[in-house]
């Protein structure tokens, strides 16, 4: 029979704050409950413009009943006339949980936007830890 590993509050803020360096993230210094965090999934610049798509998480460790509750959030921002851009988009819905993969490709940059996958792997690490896990729609 497998076991769970129980891990102290400090170690999971540590473990999501890994998870989300290693997905390319940026995060704040965790306190000692919250972590927040950016994960810039496509860039492109050109000469009379530009876009960048990020995906915003927070992460709330709440010891009292052993959960983590997890928001994230895909926020789109660009400015000028953009060239011609390709893009691929997927989207699939169960209940409140997204998971949408977009690719960009153009003459000024692009990227892929997974957003799902991040939420994915905290759900895997928390649930290792021995903690719940609670998706927060907003």
């Amino acid at each position: 029979m497998a076991t769970i590993n129980m891990f102290s509050q400090a170690e999971l803020l540590a473990r999501l704050s890994l998870i989300a360096s290693s997905n390319g993230g940026t995060c704040s210094e965790p306190d000692d409950h919250t972590i927040k965090g950016t994960l810039t999934a496509i860039k492109a610049k050109w000469l009379l413009g530009g876009r960048k798509v990020t995906n915003n998480f927070t992460c709330t460790l709440d010891p009292s009943t052993h959960e983590v509750r997890f928001w994230e959030s895909s926020v789109e921002t660009s400015w000028g006339m953009p060239p011609p851009t390709f893009t691929v988009q997927t989207t699939t819905q169960y209940g409140a949980r997204v998971k949408t993969t977009r690719v960009d490709q153009g003459v000024g940059g692009g990227g892929v936007l997974e957003f799902g996958k991040f939420r994915e792997s905290v759900e895997r690490v928390v649930a290792e830890a021995g903690w719940g896990f609670v998706y927060k729609v907003v």
